[in-house]
């Protein structure tokens, strides 16, 4: 439990980690000494006296201990987005006799925008096809060219299983990427154990980088040399400082490096790792566990209107937990408006976050009893709360 090493407003129960993770204590002196010290006064020299030209490594090699990645096999930097269409743009590549690249409904929006875009922009008759999550498996096929899946849903927290899935596309010849961002310090991650050959994600959640913090690719060890990376940008340049004016490949991950490194960014989420150093994933999954399941028991005890939309086998389910209601949206703001801070998912889903660095069980069994105060009492049905804000 190292809620104290967290700057958690007071009176607040804090239950959407699963969407920004709040700030460490050290990440503030960490930026400032890094603002004051390196910026400040080596400015341009800090990209060689201050290692920041490898922070995208270093950093890298830090969130890949947390997803079962070697050393060398993640870098960071961009937007999840971004890492999105590399992965995609280098699995078609490495599989250019098929044309279908196959994902779930419960997949998040960002990740099939990126595909339709890059599909539509390559103009060789692919296609996205988006099934039921619990159908995945039967929609496999040689036909396929690449399963591009979130193991944990971000509406329901429905969890895949990587592992079979992986090995059953990769059967039938189908390449895999694994979005990471709902996975990454939420559970245990083995990315080696599933032999997928790609994976990202985010760094914001559970892992407490800060809002807008990079996201990170992982290429498989014995691809990392092959892959051909559709977003050449100089810093994966073999020898970005020759200024060649054509593009080679750089070693490795580095290739898939796009533009320059965020710094102060990669700065605030080198010290929230330092949280991580120490952290048996196992014990947080089994924590996890013990919190979302007293959460749904509570709930569904004292708030009987509410319909659980997560998979009650918490061995099914990540690390949050989301309940129905038709009128979901009021009544979280109404639980922000009482400091419990969760949030909505359209159309009618409440979703909560459990991390068991800083959440414990009497944050639970708090946050319970005002909700069903709100909901006994219907103080969600007012026009102040049902106002829809630009973010939910």
């Amino acid at each position: 439990m190292k809620k104290h090493l967290f700057d958690l407003p007071e009176n607040m129960i804090y239950l959407d980690g699963n969407s920004l993770g709040p700030l460490p204590r050290n990440a503030t002196e960490h930026v400032a000494r890094m603002m004051r010290d390196e910026w400040g006064q080596m400015l341009i020299t800090g990209w060689n006296k201050a290692g920041w030209m490898q922070k995208s490594l270093t950093v890298g090699d830090r969130v890949g201990r947390l997803i079962g990645a070697p050393a060398g096999t993640v870098i960071m930097g961009d937007t999840l987005s971004i890492k999105v269409y590399q992965a995609l743009a280098s699995a078609l590549k490495i599989n250019s006799g098929r044309k279908i690249v196959l994902s779930d409904t419960g997949n998040f929006p960002t990740d099939l925008y990126m595909a339709q875009g890059l599909l539509k922009s390559l103009d060789q008759g692919h296609s996205l096809q988006t099934v039921a999550p619990e159908a995945v498996a039967d929609a496999l096929s040689t036909d396929v060219a690449v399963l591009m899946l979130t193991q944990v849903d971000y509406r329901t927290g429905r969890l895949h299983d990587m592992n079979a899935l992986t090995r059953a596309a990769q059967d039938l010849g189908i390449v895999v990427i694994w979005d990471l961002a709902h996975s990454a310090g939420a559970l245990p991650v083995d990315m080696t154990a599933s032999k997928a050959e790609f994976a990202v994600g985010c760094t914001y959640k559970y892992l407490n980088g800060g809002p807008g913090a990079p996201a990170f690719i992982y290429v498989r060890p014995d691809l990392a040399d092959q892959v051909e990376p559709a977003l050449s940008g100089w810093l994966g340049h073999e020898a970005p400082f020759a200024f060649d004016l054509e593009y080679r490949p750089g070693k490795g991950i580095e290739r898939m490096r796009v533009g320059t490194p965020p710094v102060i960014q990669l700065t605030a989420l080198e010290a929230a790792l330092d949280l991580w150093d120490d952290v048996d994933m196992q014990d947080l999954r089994a924590r996890s566990i013990r919190l979302s399941d007293l959460f749904i028991r509570e709930v569904e005890a004292r708030c009987p209107a509410l319909t659980l939309a997560s998979p009650r086998d918490a061995q099914h389910r990540g690390s949050q937990v989301s309940f129905h209601f038709p009128e979901g949206y009021a009544v979280m703001q109404t639980l922000i408006s009482r400091g419990v801070i969760g949030d909505f998912r359209a159309p009618d889903i409440m979703r909560f976050g459990f991390t068991p660095l800083y959440t414990e069980e009497s944050d639970v069994l708090a946050a319970v009893e005002i909700l069903q105060d709100i909901m006994e009492n219907s103080l969600w049905d007012t026009p102040e709360f049902k106002q829809k804000n630009a973010v939910t």
